[in-house]
């Protein structure tokens, strides 16, 4: 057993080993010097907001003013327009066949109204995404529609009926009152009220200062002027002297008229004078009847003697031109509307070169729209 042990180690001692593949060796390269600096981790900047432009936020404001004018002018013509033909429509005292139809259009209208701001949101949302130039375009047109609406025959027949609805009694007195002087107008006619205003032109420059001066309308003061001299100054056999024929004004009124005449000695034969103390005086009236051109109209034509207007509104227990009317005269209780019949013939020829006749064509209509002056 031994033996063959021995014999087994000498056997594997004497295998051979396997070749060795041979190894070329491989040249030593010195490890290069690394000139540059050591890698930092490079931090990407963040992104800079850019401020926007001054010229850019003008015109966006600019073209949100637009759209905002032009869809509330539109929406207010709509108003206008629909409560108006509905107030003239459904007039009238019956439940059902007045009342109720006039309240479910108030109703519709705020509806309609509402899906209309909805669906335009909607839109305008989609479109400044995509075409924002049409949201202009729509703006501007909705602008143009309300300029030419308003001048239309319809509307201002619409939106007289819808003053009568809101004003109520003051505003069918007033109406009532307003058609007098248009139907004067009428009767009057171009051919002789184109006299006055043909004779009144020498006398502009110093009626349109004193009315500059004292914050009157010029054309109401040349109707005064018309309805007190017919442009022809004078003194008359009643104390009226000059253009206005003058008679007695309060003392308030004559410091008033010498102080914007830098001090000067007041003469009723100077026209600047006289139109001065006319102005100085219409201005008055027109504050102590607090703004209301009637009872200013009539007071000037009374004057402060007797106590003047107030003293006959309190005797008679009236609060208006409409119900001061009965107790008066025809001299008195006509003056303002001569007068006003006097100024709208002079606005109609400023505004048209002319003056139109009542009864022609729609020459009505755009007389009410010209409208009268001071009114």
């Amino acid at each position: 057993m031994k033996s063959q042990s021995r014999t087994v180690k000498i056997q594997a001692f004497m295998i051979k080993p396997k070749a060795l593949t041979k190894q070329v060796p491989v040249p030593f390269k010195p490890a290069r010097k690394n000139s540059q600096k050591p890698r930092t981790a490079i931090k990407k900047p963040s992104k800079i907001t850019k401020k926007p432009r001054a010229s850019s936020l003008g015109q966006k404001f600019l073209l949100l003013s637009v759209e905002c004018a032009g869809l509330s002018g539109l929406g207010l013509v709509l108003i206008i327009f629909v409560l108006g033909w509905s107030a003239q429509r459904f007039t009238g005292t019956g439940f059902l066949t007045h009342m109720l139809p006039f309240a479910v259009g108030v109703l519709l209208i705020v509806l309609i109204g509402g899906l209309l701001l909805v669906g335009w949101w909607r839109l305008r949302k989609w479109l400044s995404l995509r075409v924002p130039v049409v949201i202009f375009l729509v703006s501007t047109s909705c602008l143009a529609l309300v300029y030419w609406s308003v001048g239309q025959a319809g509307f201002i027949d619409a939106y007289g009926h819808f003053r009568t609805l809101v004003g109520g009694k003051e505003e069918v007195r007033r109406t009532t009152i307003g058609h007098q002087v248009y139907a004067a107008y009428r009767r009057m006619g171009p051919a002789q009220l184109i006299k006055l205003v043909e004779r009144g032109g020498s006398f502009d420059s110093d009626i349109n200062e004193a009315a500059r001066r004292f914050d009157v309308d010029a054309d109401l003061l040349k109707g005064v002027a018309a309805a007190e001299s017919s442009f022809l100054p004078r003194t008359s056999a009643d104390g009226g002297h000059g253009l206005f024929q003058i008679t007695r004004v309060p003392e308030s009124v004559k410091s008033a008229a010498k102080s914007e005449l830098k001090g000067a000695h007041l003469d009723l034969e100077n026209h600047k004078h006289n139109a001065f103390l006319a102005a100085a005086t219409l201005k008055h009236y027109l504050n102590d009847m607090h703004g209301d051109l009637f009872l200013g109209l009539l007071a000037y034509n009374i004057g402060p003697q007797n106590g003047g207007l107030r003293f006959i509104m309190k005797q008679y227990g009236v609060t208006d031109f409409a119900t001061i009317q009965p107790y008066l005269q025809i001299l008195p209780r006509d003056y303002p509307i001569r007068v006003l019949t006097y100024a709208l013939a002079f606005r109609i020829w400023k505004k048209e070169g002319k003056l139109l006749a009542y009864e022609e064509g729609n020459n009505a209509v755009k007389i009410q729209k010209i409208g009268i002056p001071g009114f």
